[in-house]
Protein backbone atom coordinates (compact mmCIF):
# COMPACT_ATOMS: atom_id res chain seq x y z
CA UNK A 1 0.00 0.00 0.00
CA UNK A 2 3.22 2.34 0.45
CA UNK A 3 4.05 2.33 -2.88
CA UNK A 4 0.60 2.93 -4.16
CA UNK A 5 0.70 5.77 -1.99
CA UNK A 6 3.55 6.87 -2.95
CA UNK A 7 2.75 6.75 -7.11
CA UNK A 8 -0.38 8.22 -6.84
CA UNK A 9 1.04 11.07 -4.37
CA UNK A 10 3.68 11.59 -7.09
CA UNK A 11 1.20 11.50 -10.03
CA UNK A 12 -0.85 14.07 -7.85
CA UNK A 13 1.77 16.73 -7.62
CA UNK A 14 2.62 16.32 -11.16
CA UNK A 15 -0.60 16.59 -12.88
CA UNK A 16 -1.26 19.30 -10.20
CA UNK A 17 1.97 21.52 -11.09
CA UNK A 18 0.42 21.07 -14.62
CA UNK A 19 -3.16 22.49 -13.54
CA UNK A 20 -1.38 25.60 -12.67
CA UNK A 21 0.78 25.84 -15.03
CA UNK A 22 -1.65 25.93 -17.43
CA UNK A 23 -3.96 27.88 -15.28
CA UNK A 24 -1.70 30.96 -14.74
CA UNK A 25 -0.35 30.84 -18.34
CA UNK A 26 3.00 29.50 -17.84
CA UNK A 27 2.29 26.46 -19.89
CA UNK A 28 -0.13 27.21 -23.09
CA UNK A 29 0.27 23.43 -24.18
CA UNK A 30 -1.97 21.74 -25.60
CA UNK A 31 -3.36 25.00 -27.69
CA UNK A 32 -6.55 23.67 -27.65
CA UNK A 33 -7.12 23.05 -23.75
CA UNK A 34 -10.27 25.01 -22.00
CA UNK A 35 -7.51 25.03 -19.00
CA UNK A 36 -5.43 27.41 -20.53
CA UNK A 37 -5.02 31.08 -18.72
CA UNK A 38 -8.02 30.33 -16.23
CA UNK A 39 -7.19 30.71 -12.69
CA UNK A 40 -9.97 28.50 -11.32
CA UNK A 41 -7.50 25.99 -12.62
CA UNK A 42 -4.48 26.89 -11.15
CA UNK A 43 -6.18 26.72 -7.74
CA UNK A 44 -7.49 23.08 -8.58
CA UNK A 45 -3.88 22.57 -9.24
CA UNK A 46 -2.66 23.59 -5.97
CA UNK A 47 -4.97 21.56 -3.74
CA UNK A 48 -4.30 18.34 -5.91
CA UNK A 49 -0.49 18.92 -5.62
CA UNK A 50 -1.22 19.65 -1.82
CA UNK A 51 -2.84 16.25 -1.63
CA UNK A 52 -0.11 14.50 -3.84
CA UNK A 53 2.43 16.05 -0.98
CA UNK A 54 -0.21 14.93 2.17
CA UNK A 55 -0.21 10.92 0.24
CA UNK A 56 3.81 11.11 0.05
CA UNK A 57 4.30 12.59 4.03
CA UNK A 58 1.68 9.30 4.52
CA UNK A 59 3.38 6.89 2.70
CA UNK A 60 6.58 7.95 4.22
CA UNK A 61 5.40 7.64 7.73
CA UNK A 62 3.30 3.79 7.23
CA UNK A 63 5.29 0.64 8.32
Amino acid sequence: MKVVFKIIGMAAIFMGLLWMAQGTGLLMWPASSFMLAQRQWALWGLLLAALGLVLLLRAGRRR
